[in-house]
């Protein structure tokens, strides 16, 4: 991109695309662009050198500014659709990390499948941690308590037992 006077507003001049697939977190997405990014420098840089570059506009309309994540927007939502949250989780491994509060101790929620399972109201968890969700559920796979490791979901209850009714806010 050309620098112009407004924040990340110039010209392009290259860009490609890279699919986000149903596994991918932050950090493989990162990585990838970064190996993406890398080779686009290298393939403009000689377009440019070689007077090839062909700066394009970018459009006006449609362009927000990402602000800096705040603590409170990785705090989980269980009203929100299954699918939505384990996006959310994916978005946030592996930093900032989602989190969850259960009996007033916060957890960071590492990893996450969706699953059928019975009727749950949001917040509601089972044995094997799977959590109600808005629309449908969560089994949590690996999480962290604050202050310790991260641990797989039955390593997690053998050392921290749920009550018979939990409910993570």
């Amino acid at each position: 991109m050309q620098m112009d006077a407004g924040l990340d507003t110039g010209p392009v001049l290259k860009q490609a695309r890279t699919r986000i697939s149903d596994d991918d977190d932050a950090a493989s997405l990162h990585d990838r662009l970064a190996e993406l990014g890398a080779g686009l420098i290298v393939e403009t840089l000689a377009d440019v050198e070689a007077s090839r570059a062909v700066a394009v506009s970018q459009p006006k309309l449609g362009i927000t500014y990402a602000r800096k994540i705040d603590k409170r927007e990785t705090r989980i939502d269980w009203s929100r659709p299954a699918t939505e949250l384990e996006r959310v989780v994916r978005a946030f491994r592996p930093a900032p990390g989602a989190s969850t509060l259960a009996a007033g101790v916060e957890l960071k929620i590492w990893r996450v499948r969706m699953v059928d399972g019975p009727p749950l109201a949001p917040g509601e968890v089972t044995d094997g941690l799977v959590v109600g969700c808005g629309e449908g559920a969560l089994e949590i796979l690996e999480l962290q308590r604050a202050g310790g490791r991260r641990l797989g979901a039955s390593d997690f209850l053998r050392g921290h037992p749920l009550p018979a009714v939990a409910r993570f806010e």
